[in-house]
Formats: C-alpha cells, sequence, structure tokens
C-alpha cells in the first residue's frame, strides 16, 4: 500500500478520513484542497494516470495532510487560535 499511488479524489477521500479522526468529522479535504498542497509546495506528483490525472503516494499524502492539519483545524474551531 505505501507504493501504491492515488489520483486527486483517492488522496482527498484518505486526507479527509485522517483529519475527521482528530476532529470529531469537523474536517473535510476536497480535491481543490489537494491542488492547494501541490500549489504550495506541500505535495508532489509521483505520475500520472492514463487519463493524465496527477497521482501522489500515500507517503507524500501523509506528509502534506500533517503540514496543513493546524490551519485546516483552526478553521473548524479545533485548536490554538
Amino acid at each position: 500500500m505505501a507504493n501504491d499511488l492515488y489520483n486527486g479524489a483517492q488522496a482527498a477521500e484518505l486526507a479527509t478520513g485522517w483529519r475527521r479522526m482528530l476532529s470529531a468529522d469537523a474536517a473535510h479535504v476536497s480535491r481543490s484542497a489537494i491542488c492547494n498542497w501541490v500549489a504550495r509546495g506541500h505535495l508532489e506528483r509521483s505520475g500520472i494516470d492514463e487519463h493524465g490525472r496527477p497521482l501522489y503516494t500515500l507517503v507524500d499524502l501523509a506528509r502534506a495532510e500533517r503540514a496543513t492539519r493546524p490551519r485546516a483545524l483552526r478553521l473548524v474551531g479545533i485548536g490554538a487560535p
């Protein structure tokens, strides 16, 4: 599983699961958030699928989610102001 690649929708689903464990189901990660993580340098593309869509590794997704977590949780009212 660590070497599998995930498209944007799958990446958003995985990251949402991680966030919801920490936020009592309050936080959600959208596909556009995944694109923002790429644009902001938190996540690197690891390949493309047969339709030309970017793919990401599980390790890179976990790192990007962790890097963006504090701000995201603050936005849903969890964590320090």
